[in-house]
């Protein structure tokens, strides 16, 4: 409505800074039913972190988004991805198109990770495991973006598994919103300064292997790859071991409480 309707000014952001100030405070269990209010904060699990969780969750995070990045880099050596162009901004002035783009990615952020590692993770996983949670999660992750052909399906599924395996182990989704946040930021401005969406490759940055065969720039690329794979699942043993001695921790100072009392 923004590129349709004054588009000059970017109106709609404090507009949907109020919907996602509502939305989260109705989700962390504000507002009626009252009977339902502990349901909804734990379905949530919008839950604190500590400062070693959040560090080890964000360069976790970071790592396995760049793999993840690498990996996209290397596929479009090999298959012909989907093309995404960018949507009619129409008459939008350059301030608001920046506005909404910043506006758009903890939107997204907040919204699908309530959504996806929230609300509908949490029970699968409790129900069935973190393997087909993640898988179910991924695929309804997949389906919600109308830009879904099947060939991207690993895709999502890749990210609902960085999200999730995060917000299983730090058991809170604060840090996979602001893992989610900073992707999106950088999908969107690789869309809107490119013209191509994050699987998409530049036309002149990439070659077919068919043309090329198996050149030294393939193998630098497998070697980055398999290398920054590595740091991640290094991080991640590091992110589950500073989530288990905070959990021991608290477990300690649980003991101690009910000794006292």
């Amino acid at each position: 409505m923004n590129l349709r309707l004054f588009p000059q000014f970017p109106w709609a952001v404090p507009v949907t800074v109020l919907y996602l100030w509502l939305f989260w405070r109705y989700l962390d269990g504000s507002g009626p039913p009252e009977d339902k209010s502990k349901e909804r904060r734990r379905a949530l699990r919008a839950n604190q972190v500590s400062a070693r969780v959040w560090l080890w969750s964000l360069v976790t995070g970071a790592l396995a988004i760049v793999g993840l990045v690498l990996a996209l880099r290397l596929a479009n050596r090999f298959i012909a991805f989907p093309q995404q162009s960018i949507p009619d901004l129409g008459q939008a002035s350059r301030v608001t198109i920046i506005a909404l783009l910043l506006v758009a990615a903890p939107a997204a952020a907040i919204i699908e990770e309530s959504a996806f590692r929230g609300y509908m993770q949490g029970p699968i996983e409790r129900q069935f495991g973190l393997f087909r949670a993640i898988l179910i999660t991924g695929t309804m992750f997949a389906l919600a973006h109308l830009d879904f052909t099947l060939i991207l399906w690993p895709y999502y599924v890749a990210v609902a598994a960085i999200y999730g395996i995060i917000t299983h182990i730090a058991k809170s989704i604060l840090p996979a919103i602001v893992l989610h946040a900073a992707g999106n930021l950088y999908s969107n401005f690789d869309l809107y300064l490119y013209g191509q969406a994050e699987w998409q490759a530049l036309p002149h940055s990439v070659t077919s292997i068919d043309i090329t065969g198996v050149d030294t720039s393939f193998w630098i690329s497998v070697a980055t790859l398999t290398g920054v794979v590595v740091l991640a699942a290094l991080a991640y043993l590091g992110l589950r071991h500073a989530a288990a001695i905070i959990a021991h921790a608290d477990a300690g100072n649980r003991i101690a409480t009910d000794d006292v009392a």
